[in-house]
């Protein structure tokens, strides 16, 4: 019952947080798009600035799901097997 409680507490936290607190990103893409708005041609221009930032998210995002690939992948392939072997 007290596992509950906690959760039901940091859900209860999490939605009264202000909405743009987690919507924020990182000071060093701001600084760039900041940067990068009133000039069209720096960096090879807004175009290849927006692809760099995506491309850097992208990097960002795909790294924690790799590493836990990795710890659990003994997990993850016995899951697969025992879901392929399934008779149903």
């Amino acid at each position: 019952m007290r596992r509950y409680a906690v959760h039901i507490l940091l859900l209860v936290a999490v939605i009264l947080l202000p909405e743009m607190l987690p919507a924020q990103g990182c000071a060093m893409c701001k600084a760039v798009v900041e940067s990068g708005e009133g000039s069209g041609n720096i960096f090879g221009g807004e175009q290849a600035i927006g692809k760099g930032l995506n491309l850097g998210i992208l990097y960002l995002m795909a790294v924690p799901y790799v590493l836990l690939f990795l710890l659990f992948r003994k997990r993850i392939v016995g899951f697969v097997k025992e879901f392929a072997g399934a008779q149903g």
